[in-house]
């Protein structure tokens, strides 16, 4: 199976990034196995769009894979797992525009479009220090769309499951969501983080 026709997937039978994680620290093969099935498409978008480049897109996914393989004994369970993946895919991303010499146009024309920084994103994210400061943010919304979005985008739970667990409609879980995602991009707008970085951290 293609990663395009994974990531088309219904991925609604895998269990939440929680207990994924928690099985992966173990050494579960079973569970990488998932966390690829889960997330091997959606790397896959995300990166072809830079990208440009089948071949370049798909190694850049077994990358991240392997990157996870080695460190999976070094996972933090209170860190957003979907985040940990796609900051990897985001600083690999960044060492091959190097490679090809043309970081910098990527980083004004791609990434930072008006953000007024670019220093950071040379040096490679700094992964906590950005999820700190998303911290922050999600914070500060209201209680039950903070409730809501962390169940969404740290715990790796679908719009259905989250729907059935505080018996709301999945139309009033999709409309939490897109509120929540709405106020923190207003709160990102005059920040020095790159807002494709947060996208795809958090609401990709």
């Amino acid at each position: 199976m293609s990663l395009l026709q994974t990531y088309r997937e219904n991925l609604t039978t895998i269990p939440d990034d929680i207990e994924l994680v928690k099985r992966l620290q173990k050494g579960d093969v079973e569970a990488f196995d998932l966390i690829y099935e889960k997330y091997s498409g959606r790397l896959y978008a995300f990166g072809v769009k830079y990208l440009k480049n089948k071949d370049e897109t798909e190694e850049l996914v077994q990358s991240v894979f392997v990157k996870l393989w080695e460190n999976y004994k070094t996972l933090k369970k209170d860190s957003s797992f979907k985040s940990y993946l796609f900051t990897i895919a985001y600083n690999d991303i960044c060492k091959l525009f190097r490679k090809r010499n043309y970081q910098q146009k990527f980083i004004s024309d791609a990434l930072y479009e008006n953000s007024g920084s670019s220093s950071e994103i040379e040096e490679g994210i700094d992964y906590q220090s950005v999820l700190n400061r998303v911290k922050q943010i999600v914070d500060k919304l209201p209680e039950r769309q903070k409730v809501i979005f962390m169940k969404s985008r740290q715990e790796g739970k679908t719009t259905k499951e989250i729907a059935k667990e505080l018996r709301l409609s999945p139309g009033t879980v999709d409309n939490y969501i897109s509120e929540a995602i709405k106020f923190i991009k207003n709160r990102l707008r005059n920040e020095d983080l790159a807002l494709l970085l947060f996208v795809s951290l958090y609401l990709f």
